[in-house]
């Protein structure tokens, strides 16, 4: 192990709420049921794919691209009104001492997520500093369960996938890790996937997974 590569959102930070009221607040305006329970279907996968899930209740006439993307657009305006709320007080100190202590101990800190707003959420919260590579959603093609943001997190830290650490709550995340062939750790929902290569309930347990507990 030479590297961690963390997810953002139900790792790192907690946004899902961000998200949920902002995808609620787009699905009500076009009159489309939307619940926590396919909101849960969202979590790790791409903005347009998240609204291709929502429109499956959709019951109007087809909506063209421009009029998909005007969608997209509001949602994720309202969602960074929300997220410019946050603050370093978002982040937990078990998040930030693990991370400090990995840092010191030599290993090396990226984030994977498939979030265009990963560099925003870390300002906010005051975590940008504490890593040394962001592969996001906006030097992405492909989403998770695609390795593709796993694939670039590790590259851009010079290190090989086996030698690279996955930390993910989803089980897309999971998926796309062990697709990178990078080991996978499971946190919050994703303790409970099979696939992972470890399971964790706690942020700090990532420190006896690395050696340095």
């Amino acid at each position: 192990m030479k590297a961690f590569i963390f997810d953002l959102d139900g790792v790192i930070v907690f946004t899902d709420k961000f998200h949920y009221q902002a995808w609620k607040k787009m699905a009500d305006s076009m009159g489309i049921y939307f619940d926590e329970t396919i909101n849960n279907r969202l979590r790790g996968v791409s903005r347009a794919e998240s609204l291709e899930i929502i429109l499956e209740r959709y019951e109007g006439t087809p909506l063209s691209p421009e009029k998909k993307a005007a969608l997209m657009e509001e949602k994720n305006n309202t969602y960074r009104s929300l997220l410019a709320t946050m603050t370093p007080c978002d982040v937990t100190n078990q998040v930030r001492d693990t991370l400090k202590k990995l840092r010191e101990a030599g290993f090396k800190l990226a984030i994977g997520s498939s979030s265009k707003n990963a560099r925003f959420i870390l300002e906010k919260v005051a975590l940008t500093d504490a890593f040394d590579a962001i592969s996001d959603g906006n030097n992405i093609t492909h989403s998770k369960p695609d390795p593709e943001v796993f694939v670039k997190a590790g590259q851009f830290l010079g290190e090989a996938p086996e030698d690279c650490v996955v930390i993910e709550d989803a089980y897309a995340g999971i998926d796309a890790a062990k697709a990178a062939e990078m080991t996978a750790v499971g946190i919050g929902d994703a303790s409970g996937y099979d696939k992972a290569d470890y399971k964790i309930h706690e942020f700090s347990e990532l420190l006896k997974i690395a050696g340095i507990a």
